[in-house]
C-alpha cells in the first residue's frame, strides 16, 4: 500500500506534561516526533490532537503544538481515541483513509487507537520512532501487537519522503532540512 497525501491524515495522542516526564527516552521522542509533526505540517496532512484526562495529565507539551501548529486538542477519557465520540466524528469529518499515529503511551491508547481504526476500515500507520511508554518493553510488544493485528509500522524518515514523492521541489527541501 503506497501513503497518498490526499488520502491521509494524522492523529498526535497525548504527549502530555505529566505524562511526558515518566516516558522511556523522552526527549528522543519529543525531538522526533516534532520532526515528524513539522514535515506533516509542511505536507499540508490534517492532523488531530488528543489529550487524555487533561484535569488530571496536563495539557500537550510546547514542542508539540508548536510542530502542530495548533494547541487545539481534543479532551477524552477513552484510551483508544476513537472510541471517543467527539475524536471518531473529526475523523470521519476528515475523509481519509490513511491515518498516521504517534503519541504515547504505546501499548495503551497509541495501540487500541491502531486496532479500533483499523476495525473501523482506516488504515492506521504506526510511525515506530514516535511512539513510546514509561516501559521501552511495553513499546516493543506495542509494536509486535500492531504488526500481528496487520497495522503498517513505519518510520518518520520513511513516511515524511513517501508523502513527498519527489525531490527538486521547496516542500522536498524543507522536508529534507526537517530530516537532518
Amino acid at each position: 500500500m503506497r501513503l497518498l497525501l490526499e488520502e491521509t491524515m494524522a492523529l498526535v495522542v497525548d504527549y502530555q506534561e505529566r505524562l511526558m516526564p515518566v516516558i522511556y527516552d523522552n526527549e528522543e521522542l519529543e525531538r522526533r516526533s516534532a520532526v515528524l509533526l513539522k514535515g506533516l505540517k509542511t505536507l499540508g496532512v490534517p492532523m488531530v490532537m488528543t489529550q487524555q484526562y487533561t484535569k488530571g495529565i496536563g495539557m500537550t507539551v510546547p514542542a508539540i503544538t508548536e510542530a502542530v501548529g495548533s494547541s487545539d486538542y481534543f479532551d477524552k477519557i477513552t484510551f483508544s481515541c476513537y472510541e471517543d465520540g467527539a475524536v471518531r466524528a473529526r475523523i470521519e469529518e476528515l475523509g481519509k483513509k490513511n491515518v498516521i499515529v504517534c503519541g504515547i503511551e504505546a501499548h495503551i491508547c497509541v495501540l487500541q487507537t491502531c486496532i479500533d481504526l483499523k476495525a473501523a476500515g482506516y488504515t492506521p500507520v504506526l510511525v515506530a520512532d514516535c511512539i513510546s511508554s514509561r516501559k521501552s518493553y511495553d513499546t516493543e510488544i506495542a509494536l509486535l501487537r500492531a504488526q500481528s493485528e496487520g497495522i503498517y509500522v513505519t518510520t518518520t524518515e520513511a513516511v515524511l519522503f513517501e508523502l513527498t514523492r519527489k525531490a527538486g521541489s521547496p516542500v522536498f527541501k524543507e522536508i529534507s532540512r526537517l530530516i537532518k
